[in-house]
């Protein structure tokens, strides 16, 4: 990415969080149209990887 849309980007997804506060439903249907299969598996593995770290820190 280059660094002159870095700005445009950032500008973007603040607006995209912005109208899912306004309309959530639309905002999932966005979601739902820019992920994919290996997204969804990332993000699943990175939450139950953070429960699993903050779970064994509570232990000791």
């Amino acid at each position: 990415m280059e660094r002159g849309r870095f700005g445009d980007v950032v500008v973007g997804t603040a607006g995209d969080v912005a109208g899912g506060v306004v309309d959530p439903k639309a905002a999932l249907g966005k979601v739902r149209a820019t992920t994919g299969p290996r997204t969804l598996l990332a993000l699943a593995a990175g939450l139950a990887l953070g429960y699993l770290l903050a779970r064994s820190r509570l232990r000791a």
